[in-house]
């Protein structure tokens, strides 16, 4: 028989449904069937070279949130990582990135189709439903995002990145954050 710690048991449950939530990217739907879509989980030093990049860039721009929610990604078991590349699907008639046609679109490839920000955001929406049903508390961070792209850690293609924290905590640490005035 075995005993088995709390700890080691949460940090165990949280690491399984980070493994879901990128199954559950991962099977989400996709414009026109097109996957332009990365995920990946960090956790142990890697979360602390985020949260250090995440600083310099609070301290680079003055947005103080980076050094806040680089606290709670400290804070945290895991991080996972969704990203996407920014690819035209060449649709016949769009125009929401606010070029006429993708063929325009592509003469500007930095600018991101409309539908890979929304293919990204349905993955995301699908995997922070399983951290929900799974009752592990969880935030969608662009500044994990903005961090994870400077350090490098996706493909160089992969230009617009999320990151989702969890943990298992007798409080929400990502809920009632102090404000700054």
């Amino acid at each position: 028989m075995a005993i088995y710690r709390e700890e080691e048991t949460l940090a165990a449950g949280i690491r399984q449904v980070a493994q879901l939530m990128v199954t559950a990217a991962r099977t989400a739907p996709k414009t026109r069937g097109r996957d332009n879509l990365q995920f990946l989980i960090v956790d142990g030093e890697d979360i602390e070279k985020i949260a250090r990049r995440m600083e310099e860039i609070g301290e680079i721009t003055g947005a103080y949130f980076f050094g806040r929610d680089a606290n709670d990604i400290r804070r945290s078991e895991v991080v996972v990582l969704f990203g996407t590349r920014i690819k035209a699907l060449d649709l016949p008639y769009c125009g929401w990135c606010g070029f006429e046609d993708c063929a325009e679109k592509n003469r500007h490839p930095g600018h991101p189709c409309a539908y890979n920000n929304i293919d990204l955001g349905i993955a995301v929406g699908s995997a922070v439903s399983v951290a929900m049903d799974h009752r592990v508390d969880n935030r969608v961070m662009y500044t994990i995002g903005q961090a994870v792209r400077d350090l490098g850690y996706f493909d160089p293609e992969i230009r617009i990145i999320l990151g989702v924290p969890l943990s298992a905590t007798s409080k929400n640490i990502y809920f009632n954050r102090l404000k700054k005035s």
